[in-house]
């Protein structure tokens, strides 16, 4: 048997904002963007560049109970881990371009790790994994 997990949705507050911060922040690429008028609401896939793995779809809150969790959507933990080839280079990058970062680069057993947040908050890891952590074996 193989599955894969292909998407993860991300509860944002507006798609064009969202967008935004994604896109021109972070370089993400836009994998997909389609309006879907039966439910009038937009299907948006984006993904960091040159990636073959987990998507990220923008999922407008439409109801009061889903905008409690725009920012928020995993308990003020860290809820998504942003791996890169060259920590120091996307690090700098990203202070550049305004991202928040909450705790400062650390080495660590498994590599070299900061936390960000996204434009709602949500928490992040930029990390380069140590080229004998057992994930970077699953990534090749």
């Amino acid at each position: 048997m193989k599955q894969n997990i292909i998407h993860i949705a991300l509860v944002v507050k507006d798609y064009d904002e969202a967008l935004d911060f994604y896109v021109t922040k972070l370089k993400f690429d836009v994998i997909e963007d389609t309006y879907q008028p039966e439910q009038d609401k937009r299907w948006v896939v984006i993904a960091p560049p040159n990636s073959s793995g987990v998507t990220l779809l923008l999922a407008k809150a439409s109801k009061p109970e889903q905008e409690a969790f725009i920012g928020n959507q995993a308990g003020g933990r860290v809820f998504l881990f942003l791996n890169t080839d060259d920590f120091w280079r996307d690090y700098e990058y990203m202070k550049s371009v305004g991202v928040s970062f909450i705790r400062e680069p650390k080495e660590q057993d498994y590599g070299t790790v900061a936390v960000f947040e996204d434009l709602y908050g949500n928490r992040w890891d930029l990390l380069q994994m140590n080229p004998d952590h057992p994930m970077v074996a699953r990534t090749m």
